[in-house]
Protein backbone atom coordinates (compact mmCIF):
# COMPACT_ATOMS: atom_id res chain seq x y z
CA UNK A 1 0.00 0.00 0.00
CA UNK A 2 1.39 3.39 -0.95
CA UNK A 3 0.70 6.64 0.79
CA UNK A 4 0.15 9.75 -1.22
CA UNK A 5 2.08 12.80 -0.21
CA UNK A 6 0.08 15.93 0.51
CA UNK A 7 1.65 18.89 -1.26
CA UNK A 8 0.40 22.19 0.07
CA UNK A 9 0.81 25.36 -1.89
CA UNK A 10 0.18 29.03 -1.22
CA UNK A 11 -2.61 30.55 -3.28
CA UNK A 12 -4.19 33.92 -3.95
CA UNK A 13 -7.74 34.15 -5.20
CA UNK A 14 -9.90 37.01 -6.39
CA UNK A 15 -13.65 36.50 -6.09
CA UNK A 16 -16.18 38.72 -7.86
CA UNK A 17 -19.70 39.14 -6.49
CA UNK A 18 -22.61 41.26 -7.78
CA UNK A 19 -22.87 44.75 -6.31
CA UNK A 20 -25.83 43.55 -4.22
CA UNK A 21 -23.31 41.63 -2.09
CA UNK A 22 -22.13 44.93 -0.64
CA UNK A 23 -25.41 45.13 1.29
CA UNK A 24 -24.60 41.85 3.06
CA UNK A 25 -20.83 41.42 3.12
CA UNK A 26 -21.10 38.71 5.78
CA UNK A 27 -23.04 36.42 3.43
CA UNK A 28 -20.46 36.86 0.66
CA UNK A 29 -17.58 36.22 3.08
CA UNK A 30 -19.33 33.13 4.46
CA UNK A 31 -19.84 31.82 0.93
CA UNK A 32 -16.14 32.22 0.13
CA UNK A 33 -15.21 30.45 3.36
CA UNK A 34 -17.63 27.63 2.52
CA UNK A 35 -16.12 27.12 -0.95
CA UNK A 36 -12.61 27.03 0.51
CA UNK A 37 -13.52 24.71 3.37
CA UNK A 38 -15.09 22.22 0.95
CA UNK A 39 -11.67 22.02 -0.70
CA UNK A 40 -10.00 21.61 2.71
CA UNK A 41 -8.11 24.89 2.27
CA UNK A 42 -6.70 26.84 5.20
CA UNK A 43 -7.75 30.48 4.93
CA UNK A 44 -4.97 32.92 5.84
CA UNK A 45 -6.66 36.22 4.94
CA UNK A 46 -9.83 37.47 3.34
CA UNK A 47 -10.14 41.12 2.36
CA UNK A 48 -12.84 43.14 0.63
CA UNK A 49 -10.69 44.59 -2.08
CA UNK A 50 -12.88 46.98 -4.05
CA UNK A 51 -16.31 47.86 -5.45
CA UNK A 52 -16.18 49.06 -9.01
CA UNK A 53 -17.76 49.26 -12.42
CA UNK A 54 -17.03 46.21 -14.56
CA UNK A 55 -15.43 46.56 -17.99
CA UNK A 56 -18.32 44.56 -19.44
CA UNK A 57 -21.55 43.06 -18.12
CA UNK A 58 -21.03 39.80 -16.24
CA UNK A 59 -24.27 37.83 -15.93
CA UNK A 60 -26.18 41.10 -16.34
CA UNK A 61 -24.19 42.98 -13.67
CA UNK A 62 -22.54 46.31 -14.44
CA UNK A 63 -20.85 46.70 -11.02
CA UNK A 64 -19.21 44.21 -8.71
CA UNK A 65 -17.53 43.65 -5.36
CA UNK A 66 -14.09 42.05 -5.29
CA UNK A 67 -12.66 39.97 -2.44
CA UNK A 68 -8.99 38.99 -2.26
CA UNK A 69 -8.08 35.86 -0.31
CA UNK A 70 -4.87 34.09 0.49
CA UNK A 71 -4.94 30.46 1.53
CA UNK A 72 -3.00 27.22 1.61
CA UNK A 73 -4.36 24.04 0.13
CA UNK A 74 -3.42 20.63 -1.16
CA UNK A 75 -2.52 21.19 -4.81
CA UNK A 76 -4.88 18.38 -5.84
CA UNK A 77 -7.88 20.06 -4.15
CA UNK A 78 -7.62 23.40 -5.97
CA UNK A 79 -9.52 22.07 -9.00
CA UNK A 80 -12.43 21.21 -6.67
CA UNK A 81 -12.41 24.75 -5.27
CA UNK A 82 -12.39 26.23 -8.79
CA UNK A 83 -15.28 23.94 -9.77
CA UNK A 84 -17.35 24.98 -6.74
CA UNK A 85 -16.75 28.63 -7.61
CA UNK A 86 -17.84 28.14 -11.23
CA UNK A 87 -21.03 26.36 -10.09
CA UNK A 88 -21.88 28.99 -7.49
CA UNK A 89 -24.95 31.06 -8.25
CA UNK A 90 -23.91 33.76 -5.76
CA UNK A 91 -20.46 34.40 -7.23
CA UNK A 92 -19.86 35.92 -10.67
CA UNK A 93 -16.22 34.94 -11.20
CA UNK A 94 -13.19 33.55 -9.39
CA UNK A 95 -9.52 33.49 -10.27
CA UNK A 96 -7.11 31.34 -8.26
CA UNK A 97 -3.35 31.50 -8.79
CA UNK A 98 -0.51 29.77 -7.00
CA UNK A 99 1.97 32.12 -5.35
CA UNK A 100 4.58 30.30 -3.27
CA UNK A 101 6.68 33.47 -3.06
CA UNK A 102 4.36 35.11 -0.51
CA UNK A 103 5.84 35.52 2.95
CA UNK A 104 3.89 34.50 6.06
CA UNK A 105 3.23 38.19 6.82
CA UNK A 106 1.85 38.74 3.32
CA UNK A 107 -0.30 35.63 3.64
CA UNK A 108 -1.87 36.98 6.85
CA UNK A 109 -2.44 40.51 5.48
CA UNK A 110 -3.53 41.59 8.98
CA UNK A 111 -4.14 45.31 8.38
CA UNK A 112 -6.34 44.78 5.33
CA UNK A 113 -8.26 41.98 7.06
CA UNK A 114 -8.94 44.32 9.98
CA UNK A 115 -10.24 47.02 7.62
CA UNK A 116 -12.64 44.47 6.12
CA UNK A 117 -13.83 43.35 9.56
CA UNK A 118 -14.39 47.00 10.53
CA UNK A 119 -16.40 47.66 7.36
CA UNK A 120 -18.55 44.56 7.92
CA UNK A 121 -19.27 45.71 11.48
CA UNK A 122 -20.11 49.25 10.37
CA UNK A 123 -22.52 48.00 7.71
CA UNK A 124 -24.20 45.65 10.19
CA UNK A 125 -24.54 48.41 12.80
CA UNK A 126 -25.78 51.06 10.37
CA UNK A 127 -29.51 51.72 10.63
CA UNK A 128 -31.53 50.58 7.64
CA UNK A 129 -32.53 53.51 5.48
CA UNK A 130 -36.21 53.70 4.69
CA UNK A 131 -37.70 55.46 1.72
CA UNK A 132 -40.27 58.10 2.57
Amino acid sequence: MTTTEIRNGKYEAMFLFPQAASADLTAAIDHIKECLSKGEATLCSLVKWDERRLAYDVKGNKRGVYFLTRFTADTRKVKEIERDCRLSEKMLRALIVRNDELTDEQMQNVEAAQRTADEVKLREDAPATSEE
